[in-house]
């Protein structure tokens, strides 16, 4: 693999993860809690190891592959920041609330209501279409799927819990984590 690739990855991946090393996460201990969400971490990390199982290393990306993975990466720290900026004290690797939780929906949040996965599809996309055969890509995006999935799912609980009506109509109004579907 050509060394503007590394490149292209090892950049792609910083700039990415930038907002969530400086994130300055809430002091107070959070009232509530699913652990249960764990388990979609779990698998989106299980689908990110198959991305680097395709002996990468032996092949050369075609200049479309090259292309896509920029702006896959440029979206993913797009929405990297911006979202991690929205949430401020409330960004948590954790599914939980705060006492003093806010629902955001301004910023990436009018477009997606969780745009942290989003950014996350986007860092598998951009990696995955760079330097894996798609034999191993298509089961690794089936797994961030299942595991983002069961992280939706757990966290609009427990923002549906919080603040009832409001979270519907939103939930109603904007797409999850994959823009313009509903």
């Amino acid at each position: 693999m050509p060394t503007y690739a590394y490149v292209i990855l090892v950049l792609g991946w910083l700039i990415w993860l930038t907002p969530f090393l400086r994130a300055k996460q809430s002091e107070k201990p959070a009232k509530q809690v699913d652990r249960r969400a764990r388990w979609g971490i779990l698998l989106v990390a299980v689908a990110y190891t198959l991305l680097w199982q395709g002996r990468f290393w032996e092949r050369s990306p075609r200049p479309r592959q090259v292309m896509l993975s920029i702006v896959f990466f440029v979206l993913a720290s797009l929405l990297s920041w911006t979202g991690a900026r929205a949430l401020g004290r409330q960004w948590r690797i954790d599914a939980g609330l705060s006492a003093d939780h806010e629902l955001i929906t301004s910023g990436p949040y009018r477009f997606v209501r969780h745009p942290i996965y989003t950014s996350l599809l986007c860092v598998l996309l951009g990696t995955g279409v760079l330097i894996t055969p798609w034999w191993l890509l298509l089961p690794s995006l089936l797994l961030f799927i299942i595991g983002t999935e069961i992280r939706v799912r757990i966290e609009d609980h427990l923002l549906a819990s919080q603040f009832g009506e409001r979270f519907a109509e939103y939930q109603k109004r904007v797409p999850a984590y994959i823009p313009f579907p509903k």
